[in-house]
Order: C-alpha cells, then structure tokens, then sequence
C-alpha cells in the first residue's frame, strides 16, 4: 500500500512518469422507440424498453501528476489487450520517459507474462525494460487513482443510452479531450501518514510484549 502512496506524494518527474491503469466493460444500449424531443416546460422522454447491442471493454490510463487521461475502447480485455495497452504507453504515449511507473491492480492478465504471450521475446523484453509495475493490494483496488476517474466518466459520459461502438469512441473521445484541455486532475487526499493512522491494522505489531 505504502508503495502505491509513495508515487502519489512523489514530485511530478517526465522521465519517470506515474500512470494508473484499470479496465472496465460497458454495456452498448441502443432504443426500441425514439425518444420524444423536448419542448418547453417538457424534457426529452425515452421509452423503458431497450435493446442490448453487446459489449466493450474500456482499457483506462490516467497520469497521477499532470493532466492527462487515455481511454482505449476494445471488443475484449485479455491478455493481449493488455500487452498492447503497455506497447502503447511505452511507444505511444510516453516515448521520451526512461521508465514508466503503472499502478495497477492484481487481475491475472495484468502480468510480464502477457507480453510474452502477446509479442516475441524480444519485442516483450523491450517493452517491460521500460515499465515498472505496481500493484496495489488485493482487496484494496481503491488505492488506484484511476478508479476515481472511471466513476467521472461513468457519471459524465456514459450516463445515457450509447448504442453502438462508434457512437461510443466520439463521445469519450469528446469528454477526455475536455477534461484534458480543462487540466482536470484527480485530488488524492490518502497520504501514506493517514494510512498509518486510520488503517494500523493493516500493519504487524512490532511492539509485542514478551
């Protein structure tokens, strides 16, 4: 937990950048009837009825220090879809750091094996000599700074009916370009002197009387 903590309280560094990561699928709804637009004094009606459309995954990144969220939208969310959404942090999004922190939680895909899996060793090699994970602890996945960033999306962008994929990628693209350019950050609070204080059952006793 501690370690986690540590890279929040740490001082912004671009060559050694902290980016959390999660995953999260979502429904694709679409309508049976069309709504019925607003008019004055009246807003705009749905029908209950919906019909399914299937389902993505939403692979997450989100800078601890700086302004900076990435949503990747998927059909799936295996072990390859992870190796890549690690190629894209490297190769993509963080060219020019020497080593990129991930915060991350323990999901069995989330692993140096899914790069092997994915990629060549080679290419897996090059990859992960550029990466460090670290893995927030079982059961306490809320430690990871980007679950609060799901639930502004979740709350700001996917509160509505969104019926297909493409309709999808527009609206996130549109919500994480604002929350960019308006250098929306998440305030973490949890310092790792609070967590000593209101979690000391979490910690061994080192004090134990003989």
């Amino acid at each position: 937990m501690e370690d986690v903590l540590d890279l929040y309280a740490e001082a912004p560094d671009p060559e050694h950048p902290v980016v959390c990561f999660d995953e999260s699928p979502t429904q694709l709804i679409g309508e049976v009837r069309q709504p019925i637009p607003a008019e004055p004094g009246q807003l705009e009606r749905y029908d209950c009825e919906y019909k399914r459309n299937g389902t993505v995954n939403l692979f997450v990144f989100l800078d601890a220090h700086r302004s900076w969220r990435k949503v990747k939208v998927t059909e799936q969310r295996t072990a390859r879809d992870f190796a890549e959404c690690m190629r894209d942090l490297t190769d993509l999004h963080y060219p020019k750091a020497d080593k990129i922190r991930v915060v991350l939680d323990n999901l069995s895909t989330h692993s140096a094996g899914a790069l092997y899996e994915a990629f060549p060793a080679p290419e897996a090699h090059r990859v992960l000599s550029r990466i460090e994970f670290h893995f927030t602890p079982k059961h306490a996945s809320w430690l990871n700074m980007v679950e609060i960033e799901i639930g502004v999306l979740r709350g700001q962008c996917l509160d509505r009916r969104i019926a297909s994929r493409d309709q999808l990628l527009s609206e996130i693209d549109a919500w994480q370009s604002q929350r960019n350019d308006a250098a929306a950050r998440v305030k973490w609070m949890f310092t790792t002197e609070r967590a000593r204080n209101k979690l000391a059952r979490a910690y061994p006793n080192s004090t134990k009387e003989s």
